[in-house]
């Protein structure tokens, strides 16, 4: 899809939307077969695969702000160029070393690469295209990279027959071919360097986050949303890097089954159709719904996300566990989604929405940091269907929570009709 003369500077909402779809794309091809990779071509075992998710969040949660910074006091365009770069130096180390040393420091790379791209894209096109018309590009943008996962799928899959570790290695040279084409045809017309009183420092980040640390003390809700997402981040990391390995390892493929790059890739493109499908629909229901109803709804979701993970771990026909993977699967997407609306309910005062969701963010982050080398230390000394099934009881204690908020939210509403 990237064509033109590298001289012409393209329209910025077009750009954008193709950066979108590629990025996915490449994304894509790498991630069909990376897990796959890492278990039968470099032999990692439990432990070591969910060490590299730690790797990967912990250079996330370290270089998010200070990338951040770069881009809004030097360029947009250049912190997007480097992050792309970054990333495909990462895939090409991966692919080309399949030791876990190499993995480890590839995790890392790409990792930073991503910090330098978090923002920043959103960043440029709200620049380029103003606050008004942003909003549509950033709906477009999100389809584009939903139809540019799917695409690459079936182009991981033949990639991977002849050698898996030939859709990494490509994914990788794609994402180097993208940072360079984005410098040469990338604009950036609207960018306005933040001068050193006004940007975003340590200091500033930090006088927000005493302002939230305030609003927290007056929502108890709030602090039981920020504990949810610790938990949601506790589990996930562990069920990330252990699904594909628990597939090889604990179940017998039917003779009739082909190849296990063709039966991941699969699985994962059904995955991404039952998810988007799901989280349509929802979607669709959630329009103008209260916030009870929307915990309702969390609780169930949530409850079925556990009782899926423990089963997952628990099942030993290969059918039967596909069905519920998938299941898993789209309640966890539709959960996703609903979550970033009740919280966003629960936050009434705008000039600190911003630092909450940066907060939530951080503690899943410091939840997956945790929670993920406990769960691979599991699935390395006693089995990985107990990893999965420990994964799932670490979800649990989120359905306690969740009903701590709705009492909350039932007290609160009290107070304000008594008031009244």
């Amino acid at each position: 899809m990237i064509s033109r003369k590298l001289t012409h500077k393209w329209d910025p909402y077009k750009l954008y939307l193709l950066i979108n779809f590629n990025s996915s794309m490449f994304f894509s091809l790498v991630f069909t077969v990376n897990l796959l990779y890492q278990i039968t071509i470099a032999n990692l075992n439990p432990l070591q695969l969910v060490l590299l998710g730690t790797i990967l969040e912990a250079t996330i949660f370290l270089f998010e702000i200070p990338t951040g910074i770069l881009a809004d006091i030097k360029s947009r365009k250049l912190s997007i160029v480097i992050g792309y770069f970054l990333i495909g130096t990462g895939f090409l180390l991966e692919g080309l070393i399949p030791e876990f040393y190499a993995i480890a420091l590839a995790q890392l790379i790409w990792g930073i690469g991503y910090t330098f791209i978090s923002g920043a894209s959103q960043a440029w096109i709200a620049d380029e295209l103003g606050e008004e018309k942003v909003g549509k590009a950033f709906l477009k943008g999100a389809q584009f990279e939903r139809v540019g996962d799917l695409v690459a799928i079936p182009f991981s899959i033949l990639l991977g027959l002849v050698a898996i570790t030939y859709p990494i290695i490509i994914g990788g040279g794609l994402m180097i071919f993208l940072a360079i084409f984005l410098l040469a045809v990338m604009p950036e017309d609207g960018f306005q360097p933040t001068v050193h009183e006004e940007r975003a420092t340590w200091k500033s980040m930090f006088h927000t986050i005493k302002e939230a640390k305030a609003l927290l003390q007056m929502k108890k809700v709030l602090l039981i949303m920020i504990g949810i997402g610790i938990f949601y981040g506790l589990y996930s990391e562990g069920f990330d890097r252990l699904w594909t390995t628990h597939f090889i390892s604990n179940f017998n493929f039917p003779a009739y089954f082909p190849e296990p790059v063709v039966i991941f890739g699969v699985l994962r493109a059904i995955m991404l159709i039952i998810s988007i499908i799901a989280v349509q629909y929802v979607e669709k229901y959630m329009e103008d719904r209260k916030s009870s109803v929307i915990t309702r709804l969390l609780i169930t979701f949530t409850f079925l996300m556990v009782i899926g993970l423990i089963s997952f771990g628990l099942v030993k026909n290969i059918w039967i566990a596909i069905f519920i993977f998938w299941g898993f699967s789209a309640f966890r997407n539709i959960v996703a989604p609903l979550f970033d609306i009740w919280f966003n309910l629960q936050i009434k005062d705008p000039n600190v929405r911003a630092t909450m969701f940066s907060i939530r963010s951080l503690t899943d982050a410091v939840g997956q940091i945790a929670g993920g080398p406990a769960i691979g230390f599991i699935g390395k000394t006693y089995s990985i269907r107990a990893a999965i099934i420990f994964a799932g009881i670490i979800l649990s204690p989120v359905l306690f929570l969740y009903q701590r908020s709705m009492k909350n939210i039932k007290q609160e509403n009290n107070e304000k009709i008594n008031k009244k």
